[in-house]
């Protein structure tokens, strides 16, 4: 078990995304705030008290862009861990990820969101993604072209903030 200090009992943290396609397009958002700020990433966030990870996910959608989600199943819980240059954990969210499609209508950048837009299956790479994203959304649009309802597989995201 890695070190732990008095600071260390908020953490993990629980949170839910969404991957939300519309044709062979995904829902991505750059954050505004924070420290994935400027990155593109799954709209998502933190779980309320009493909430479900599911609903969480949906909330989030329509609070950062406005649209409606069309939930099909679960893509995966993953483990998002930061480190600092010593290497201590400065960050953990346990992160429930669902996947399905969006409603009709275009985004709009809300709350913590700088953009919020579909992009391309075969263009998300080309932008500044947050560690992870590109994975989850090729893991999901498999996931949604097989009919599945949820997925195993790998369920761990750490990396350093400095890199």
């Amino acid at each position: 078990m890695p070190n732990s200090s008095e600071d260390d009992r908020h953490w993990p943290r629980a949170a839910a995304s969404a991957v939300l396609f519309r044709g062979e397009s995904v829902l991505l958002v750059e954050r505004a705030e924070g420290p994935s700020e400027g990155l593109w990433t799954l709209p998502g966030g933190s779980i309320e008290f009493g909430e479900t990870a599911e609903d969480a996910a949906r909330r989030e959608v329509h609070e950062e862009t406005g649209l409606t989600s069309h939930i099909e199943g679960l893509a995966g819980v993953y483990d998002v861990i930061d480190h600092d240059e010593e290497g201590k954990v400065v960050l953990h969210y346990v992160i429930a990820t669902y996947f399905g499609r969006a409603d009709d209508g275009e985004p709009q950048a809300r709350s913590d969101v700088r953009e919020a837009r579909f992009v391309a299956l075969d263009t998300v790479k080309n932008l500044k993604l947050t560690h992870g994203t590109q994975f989850v959304v090729e893991h999901a649009w498999r996931l949604l072209a097989a009919g599945c309802s949820e997925a195993t597989g790998p369920s761990r995201i750490e990396y350093n903030i400095s890199g």
